[in-house]
């Protein structure tokens, strides 16, 4: 770090944005929104651990940051509520895309067919890009 640059915690962009996303089941919901998922049971499909209190705490708090949006839709039989990202939440595309590739070319693990890494990226840049 430059010797004119002052560090504070509450300053730097990067713990910034660990703070925003360092909670638990943020990026798993944010993945599932760019996915086109909007519905409160299409959030717990493929986490079974997710608890419906939890579940609804995150959702909270991902709207009182400004990355979703909530949507109360009414009809005579029934009240359903749809979750949407905001421009601001939008715009976590690029940071999730580039944790995608850092995922899939530089950190060991069962990602090692070519083919099936390719598919992956395919299929992240048409829900993230």
């Amino acid at each position: 770090m430059k010797d004119n640059i002052i560090y504070r915690k509450d300053a730097c962009p990067i713990n910034s944005v660990y703070d925003l996303l360092s909670r638990k089941w943020v990026f798993g919901i944010m993945k599932d929104l760019f996915a086109g998922k909007k519905h409160f049971n299409e959030f717990k499909e493929d986490k079974p651990n997710l608890s419906n209190v939890v579940l609804s705490d995150t959702l909270k708090y991902l709207e009182n940051q400004g990355m979703i949006c909530k949507k109360i839709i009414e009809d005579d039989t029934k009240r359903n509520t749809e979750y949407y990202l905001t421009e601001k939440g939008k715009k976590m595309n690029k940071i999730l895309y580039e944790m995608v590739i850092f995922g899939l070319y530089e950190l060991e693990g069962d990602l090692r067919d070519e083919e099936f890494k390719k598919e992956i990226k395919e299929g992240y840049e048409e829900i993230l890009l």
